[in-house]
């Protein structure tokens, strides 16, 4: 949000009169460089994927395939009684092109689902037992703490106190535990505008000066954002890394507390081997009905399915680019991203770095972990449905660009498979959204509004479609099983807390919860499904996302905004309806949840972005929200005081002189 009359960051940051002028060509920040450390370099060379690395895997390692073999063959058999079935649904008398085509976007779309279902029901069997998924042992944060780790927090246009208050309570906690000495945090700023980075700067000052003796802050400011967040992080491996063991990454939204980041450090200590350690961040934080329904779906399903990855990826996990623990010297050697060559969206900087990063890491021998009961990681959402759709379309470009390094000599099977599934996380949007195309198409086919097909040249009549009803219910009943696996276990993980603590209402609430997220999720799926499916063409079309701030708070939107921003979809959603009735009511009635989805976008965004009342807010409410971490309660407590703080601080600022009093804050370089 830089403005045009205002000087640019390098000139403003070479100006005469400011502090630490510089030749431009020798200048690396547009920030002060009082507010870094001395420079501890440490080499970080990109890496060549068209080549192998000979690496040596540790026999104490556990690499069991069972797990793998298990998820595997359970969907891959799941998925071929469906396309069995699907086959004698279809084939009552004869198959059609058509038909041929519908059946093969139906299998592979629910060969992913089945995929991700037995995932979750692998992580939910040792859950429900009281066991845990973890990779490796994570020791207690009693012990000594030898290492020193670096806390980087990769900022883009965030809110200034929103940071000061983690950070401030964190070294709180660190203090407490008397290992604030081996940590470091460190501010790494994106934020473009000259005057936008200097009032940042201004507020990262006083934060460090206000916490000078309790723990080191340092502040830095690019002059260039190259590479986006990867380049961010790369810059501070090369220039700063050099005097830290471990860093953890920690988004504009992330919280961690000061016994998680000190048992990921122990760990990393007790553990050469292990190169990164991802922790599995909790959603909190919701005010807006979309970041509740979001949180209670993810603190309700996701332990089953980050138990699930867990348990199968082994020490081969993935990264998911925030509140994990990574070995700098590891990184540095190992994970290196090269520029890749060719036209957009396959050539230029990799943008969704974090799993490649992880595939770099393995490829190279070192272990990547998941730890999911280790408490203490925390995240937010988007608070919108426009912004879960702007970050979703950022995440696709990065993910699709992957189908360009999966082919490459220099990868593990593992790494592929991590770079597999995330592409194809956005490609089966676009085949969800063809089959529901075929399927309109067969339906008007088998109301001859379409001529069918003349399956042999030598006969004098077509085969019409036909399709068994009975054998359609079935298996229909069977696919929503599957669809819905993941959310009953979750339940029953839910209810078994649910009774160990004697929760007052605490069925009939958690009941009632699933029923209202699994139905808002129905509603939502088919907007996603489209979005995804036109940033899938947009990209694959050479169309960047571009890099935008987020919204952290207020995902409200106007109403008449939300439905021209909808148009499409509910155009969309009407023209099926009316296909559906010429054809049948009955398809009508079948095909509804899509419909209606489609035909509500627009006041569905609008809803979703206000405000969760507090009847909708009780009945959605977490663990986390009915026993408050202390971590949470003492970062935003602390994140007001700092709002209050630099308002004041900028205010006192704009004031004249005088003799009496005056509150300066220093300007930035």
């Amino acid at each position: 949000m830089s403005n045009p009359s205002h000087m640019d960051d390098a000139t403003a940051a070479t100006a005469p009169g400011s502090p630490h002028v510089q030749h431009p060509s020798m200048r690396k920040d547009a920030s002060d460089p009082a507010l870094l450390p001395a420079e501890a370099p440490l080499a970080m060379p990109a890496q060549d994927l068209s080549k192998k690395v000979a690496f040596t895997i540790d026999p104490t390692r556990r690499r069991s395939w069972v797990p793998r073999a298990a998820v595997l063959v359970g969907a891959l058999s799941l998925t071929f009684a469906f396309a069995y079935e699907l086959y004698g649904v279809l084939s009552f008398v004869a198959m059609t092109p058509i038909q041929f085509v519908f059946l093969i976007l139906s299998t592979i779309t629910f060969g992913w689902i089945a995929f991700g279902s037995l995932s979750a029901a692998m992580g939910f069997l040792p859950l429900f037992a009281g066991d845990h998924t973890d990779t490796l042992e994570v020791p207690s944060a009693n012990g000594p703490l030898e290492s020193r780790t670096a806390l980087l927090f990769p900022v883009y246009h965030e809110e200034p106190h929103r940071i000061a208050g983690t950070i401030a309570a964190m070294a709180e906690e660190l203090v407490h535990l008397g290992k604030a000495t081996q940590f470091d945090i460190f501010i790494l700023s994106d934020t473009r505008g000259a005057d936008e980075g200097q009032a940042e700067e201004a507020c990262y000052r006083e934060l460090a000066a206000h916490l000078d003796g309790v723990v080191s802050i340092y502040y830095r400011r690019r002059i260039e954002n190259t590479a986006r967040k990867a380049g961010n992080i790369e810059d501070w491996v090369e220039r700063f890394g050099g005097a830290y063991e471990h860093f953890i990454i920690l988004d504009g939204d992330s919280v961690m507390s000061g016994e998680a980041v000190v048992r990921l450090a122990r760990a990393m200590e007790q553990d050469p081997r292990a190169g990164l350690i991802q922790s599995i961040p909790r959603l909190t934080g919701g005010t807006t009905l979309l970041q509740r329904l979001q949180q209670y779906a993810s603190n309700v399903y996701g332990p089953a399915v980050a138990g699930g990855l867990a348990s199968w990826h082994r020490d081969q996990g993935n990264y998911w680019g925030h509140n994990a623990i990574i070995r700098t010297a590891a990184f540095a050697s190992a994970a290196g991203l090269p520029i890749l060559t060719g036209r957009k969206p396959f050539g230029g900087p990799i943008l969704s770095h974090d799993f490649v990063e992880a595939a770099l890491l393995q490829r190279a021998g070192w272990g990547v972990h998941m730890v999911p009961s280790v408490p203490g990681s925390y995240e937010g959402m988007p608070p919108g449905l426009i912004d879960l759709i702007v970050r979703d379309r950022r995440w696709a470009q990065g993910n699709l660009q992957h189908l360009a390094l999966i082919p490459r000599r220099g990868l593990s099977v593992m790494g592929r498979v991590h770079l597999s599934m995330g592409a194809f996380a956005y490609v089966v949007s676009a085949i969800w959204a063809l089959s529901l195309a075929t399927g309109i198409v067969l339906a008007l086919q088998s109301q001859q509004l379409i001529p069918s097909y003349f399956q042999d040249s030598k006969t004098l009549f077509p085969i019409w479609p036909v399709i068994d009803p009975g054998a359609a219910m079935r298996l229909f009943l069977g696919t929503m099983a599957v669809v819905l696996l993941p959310k009953a276990l979750g339940l029953a993980l839910e209810l078994k807390r649910s009774a160990e603590a004697r929760e007052l209402f605490g069925t009939p609430r958690a009941l009632a919860a699933v029923l209202v997220e699994t139905f808002f999720s129905m509603l939502l799926a088919p907007i996603l499904m489209m979005t995804q499916t036109v940033a899938v063409i947009q990209i694959l079309s050479g169309i960047d996302s571009g890099w935008k701030a987020q919204r952290r708070d207020d995902g409200s939107v106007p109403l008449a905004f939300a439905m021209r921003f909808h148009a499409q979809h509910m155009a969309a959603g009407a023209v099926i309806a009316g296909i559906c009735w010429i054809v049948s009511p009955g398809l009508l009635l079948w095909m509804l949840p899509v419909i209606a989805g489609l035909v509500l976008a627009g006041p569905l965004n609008w809803l979703t972005g206000q405000r969760a009342g507090e009847a909708m807010s009780a009945l959605l409410s977490t663990w986390d929200d009915r026993d408050p971490p202390p971590i949470l309660i003492r970062a935003r407590e602390l994140a007001t005081d700092w709002q209050k703080r630099f308002a004041a601080a900028a205010v006192a600022s704009k004031e004249p002189a005088n003799d009496s009093a005056q509150v300066t804050v220093p300007r930035a370089a």
